[in-house]
C-alpha cells in the first residue's frame, strides 16, 4: 500500500468555535465542515500553550514548551530540534510548508535580558555564559521569518532545508501586514503594496469603532488568504506533473483570523455587526476573578485601556464587539473558500483519493467571553480549546470524539498514519489508531504551559500559568499567587463561578492538583538517551 499524503491546513487565533462544524449557527464554513462530514471531530482537543510561536512548536516537536525550550514568543525553535517533518522527509516525503510559519522570531525586537536574578554584590557571568545555554538561538539562520528583512529585501533565500521542509514559502505577520516570500508574490502584482497596507492606507468605513480594525485596500486576489491557497495549488500542480513515487505532506497554513481584523472586499461586510450575538458572559463578572482581570477592567473603567497591541484588553462596548466578531468571522469565511479552492485543486489533479486532510488552529481567542480580547494570561476555555477534524480519503461520514487529546499529539498521529515511530522524548500519543488506546485511556487530563511576558500583559512583570482540564473540570494555577481557579465546566460551561475557595471543593480540588502534577511527572523529558547503563 502507498503511504499517504498528507494535506494539514492551519490557521492562527482560531476558537473551536467558531466552525459550523462545531456548532456555531452564524459563521459560514462549508468547506471544513465538509471537512469533518468526512472524518472525525475531535471535540476536546487542547494547546499546549495558547500562544503562538510555543504552540507551533510543540506541534512541531511532540514536546512541551518547558521540554523544548520554547516557553515563549521570542525563543526560536532550536536548529538543532528534531521534528515530526524531518522524520516524514526521511523516510521520502515531499514536505511544504506554505503560510505563516514562527517557528523563529519576526519582529526583530532585541533580546529580553531582563530575566533572572540580579544582585549588586555579585559579578554577573562574563558574556556566552550567562544563560543555561551557551547557544541564545540568534544570528543569521534564525533570521529566517524576520518581517523587516523581508520587507527589505523580498528576493532573499534561506537555508533548507527548514526544519525539515524542503519547499516553503512565509507569509509571516497578521492582517494586511503580511511579509515573508508573499512580498516577492504581491511586488509581481502590485507596482507599490505599501500604498495597500495598513491603516494608513486603508478605505473609508463610516461607524466602525472597533480597535485594530479597519477596511484594507488590500483587494481580495492579493491579500495573504489567497497567497497561501495560491502557493498550494502550486505546488499540487507541481507534484502532479512530476514523480509522485514519493508522497507529500503539506502545512497550508494561514494567517487569519488573528488580529487586526482587516478581511479584504466582500468579506469586510459579509456579517451585519447587528445581527451577531454578544457571548453570553460578555457583561458578567465572574465569582472570584483573577486580579489581572479585575486590573484590566479598573483600567477600561478609567478611560485608561491599552487596546491597539497584542495586550489583553476589556471590551465594554457592545457596538464595537459586534464588530470585531463580525470581521473575524469574515476572516474565516475567507479562509473556508480558500480552503475549499485548494481541496477542489486536490481533487482536480487527481490527488484526493491518497491524500488525509487535517484542520487545526495554533490557539483560541477570548472574543468578548467575559469582556476580554485576543489572549495572554488567562485561561478561559475560548483561547485553550480549537478544532481538530481528521479526514481519511476513503471516509464519507461524520464521527466525533471526545478523547482528551492535543497540539503535541498532531505530529505522533500523522507518523503513525505514515508508518513511522517519533523520536526519542516526544510526547505525543497516536489519537487516530487503536496502538496508543490503553496509554490514551490513561490520560486523565490535558495538561497546559503559559509563561507569558511582560509585555504582552501590559505589565512590568509576565506571569506563569499551569492549568489542567480533564472531560469535566479545568483547574489553574499562577506562579507566585495564592489565588487559583477551579471550574466545573459540566454545571459552569461559561467558567462564571470559581469554586477554588468553595470547602465543599476542597476534596476535588486536591485530588485535581495530584493529577496535574503526575501529569507533570509523566510529561518530563526522556531526551537523550543515556550514553551508558550500568
Amino acid at each position: 500500500m502507498r503511504p499517504p499524503n498528507f494535506l494539514l491546513f492551519m490557521t492562527d487565533q482560531h476558537r473551536a468555535d467558531h466552525l459550523g462544524c462545531y456548532g456555531n449557527p452564524i459563521v459560514q464554513t462549508p468547506n471544513i465542515d465538509g471537512i469533518a462530514n468526512r472524518g472525525q471531530r475531535f471535540d476536546n482537543f487542547y494547546v499546549a500553550c495558547p500562544i503562538c510561536m510555543p504552540n507551533r512548536i510543540a506541534m512541531m516537536t511532540g514536546r512541551m514548551p518547558s521540554t523544548n525550550g520554547s516557553r515563549h514568543n521570542g525563543i526560536p525553535l532550536d536548529l538543532e530540534a528534531v521534528t515530526y517533518v524531518d522524520l516524514l522527509r526521511a523516510a521520502g516525503y515531499k514536505t511544504a510548508l506554505i503560510g505563516k510559519s514562527h517557528l523563529q522570531n519576526m519582529t526583530g525586537r532585541p533580546l529580553d535580558d531582563s530575566s533572572g536574578s540580579k544582585t549588586d554584590d555579585l559579578v554577573e557571568p562574563p558574556e556566552g555564559l550567562s544563560d543555561a545555554v551557551r547557544d541564545r538561538r540568534t544570528g543569521p539562520l534564525y533570521e529566517a521569518e524576520m518581517m523587516k528583512l523581508w520587507a527589505k529585501d523580498p528576493d532573499r533565500e534561506i537555508q533548507l532545508p527548514y526544519y525539515g521542509f524542503d519547499h516553503v514559502r512565509f507569509a509571516n505577520g497578521h492582517g494586511d501586514q503580511v511579509h515573508g516570500h508573499y512580498d516577492r508574490w504581491l511586488l509581481d502584482r502590485h507596482p507599490d503594496p505599501d500604498a495597500l497596507r495598513g491603516l494608513s492606507s486603508s478605505l473609508d468605513s463610516p461607524g466602525l469603532e472597533a480597535p485594530q480594525a479597519w477596511r484594507t485596500a488590500m483587494p481580495e486576489e492579493l491579500y495573504p488568504t489567497s497567497y497561501v491557497a495560491d502557493e498550494t495549488l502550486s505546488f499540487l500542480d507541481g507534484f502532479a506533473k512530476g514523480d509522485q513515487s514519493q508522497p507529500f505532506f503539506i502545512q497550508c497554513s494561514f494567517p487569519d483570523p488573528h488580529h487586526p481584523f482587516t478581511p479584504p472586499g466582500r468579506y469586510f461586510d459579509l456579517y451585519d455587526p447587528d445581527a451577531i450575538p454578544l457571548p453570553e458572559t460578555f457583561d458578567t463578572v465572574g465569582k472570584d476573578e483573577h486580579p489581572f482581570l479585575a486590573a484590566l477592567r479598573a483600567e477600561t473603567s478609567a478611560d485608561n485601556a491599552d487596546n491597539a497591541g497584542p495586550r489583553p484588553f476589556v471590551v465594554t462596548d457592545s457596538g464595537a464587539t459586534r464588530q470585531i466578531i463580525a470581521l473575524t468571522y469574515g476572516m474565516i469565511t475567507m479562509v473556508d473558500d480558500a480552503v475549499g479552492r485548494v481541496l477542489d485543486g486536490l481533487r482536480a489533479r487527481g490527488l484526493d483519493e491518497n491524500t488525509i486532510v487535517i484542520f487545526t488552529s495554533d490557539h483560541g481567542d477570548f472574543m468578548g467571553d467575559h469582556g476580554l480580547m485576543l489572549k495572554h494570561g488567562l485561561h478561559y476555555d475560548g483561547v485553550l480549546r480549537v478544532p481538530f477534524i481528521w479526514s481519511e480519503p476513503e471516509k464519507q461520514s461524520a464521527s466525533t470524539s471526545q478523547q482528551l487529546s492535543g497540539s503535541i499529539d498532531i505530529g505522533t498521529t500523522i507518523l503513525a498514519r505514515a508508518g513511522l515511530a517519533p523520536q526519542n522524548g516526544s510526547q505525543g500519543m497516536d489519537i487516530m489508531s487503536g496502538t496508543t488506546s490503553s496509554e490514551l485511556a490513561s490520560r486523565q487530563g490535558m495538561f497546559i504551559e503559559e509563561d507569558e511576558l511582560g509585555i504582552h500583559l501590559g505589565r512590568e512583570n509576565g506571569m506563569r500559568t499551569r492549568s489542567f482540564v480533564t472531560g469535566r473540570w479545568r483547574l489553574s494555577l499562577f506562579d507566585g499567587m495564592d489565588y487559583g481557579e477551579l471550574f466545573d465546566r459540566e454545571t459552569d460551561p461559561h467558567e462564571i463561578q470559581n469554586l477554588w475557595n468553595s470547602p465543599q471543593h476542597a476534596q476535588q480540588r486536591a485530588e485535581l492538583v495530584e493529577m496535574m502534577l503526575r501529569e507533570m511527572i509523566r510529561l518530563g523529558d526522556t531526551a537523550p538517551k543515556p550514553t551508558h547503563v550500568a
